[in-house]
């Protein structure tokens, strides 16, 4: 019974007027659904996040994937567990013409409050970037380690953003404790 009741509670979300989830637009309401089924719909948004199919599937279908609404969709993120402590925000994404409105930060906020009774950490993993290293500080992460190569050993061709060459990984990590507080 008890599982029953916590999967209702985590299959749809509605989040209206809420200055903390969403910030810098006007709307009512956003809607983050969590997607059981045909995941692969949102390959082209994922694509903008890691342009790897075959890294997708290796996370998306073992992982749970958000959507989140505004009207229509604007972004999407792919949450994996790692073991019984600790949870990985594998992708995030938003379409382009919506970034930098609050949008992503709104579904760190959600999967954040979402997780917080299940793993005590979440990780995140990122290239070299500091724009996105600076995004999720902001969002509540701290840095926690590098995976030497990465890009260069798992990816079939150079990897840039932002005009950067990404080489490493670099992990950050989110105590989801602090969410229950």
């Amino acid at each position: 019974m008890i599982n029953n009741e916590k999967a209702a509670r985590k299959q749809l979300a509605v989040i209206q007027k809420n200055k903390n989830y969403l910030s810098g637009t006007t709307l009512d309401m956003i809607k983050i659904k969590k997607i059981s089924n045909n995941k692969k719909q949102f390959l082209d948004l994922l694509l903008l996040a890691d342009e790897s199919e075959i890294m997708i599937d290796k996370y998306l279908p073992g992982g749970d994937l958000f959507a989140l609404y505004d009207d229509d969709l604007k972004s999407v993120c792919v949450v994996a567990p790692v073991n019984g402590e600790t949870c990985e925000l594998k992708n995030i994404a938003t379409y382009e013409k919506y970034q930098g409105k609050g949008y992503g930060r709104a579904l760190i906020k959600f999967i954040s409050d979402y997780y917080k009774n299940d793993y005590n950490t979440m990780l995140v993993g990122t290239g070299e970037t500091p724009g996105i290293l600076s995004f999720y500080e902001s969002c509540g992460f701290e840095k926690s380690h590098r995976v030497k190569n990465f890009f260069t050993d798992n990816y079939d061709h150079p990897m840039f953003d932002g005009g950067i060459r990404l080489v490493d990984m670099i992990y950050l990590k989110k105590n989801l404790q602090e969410q229950k507080k």
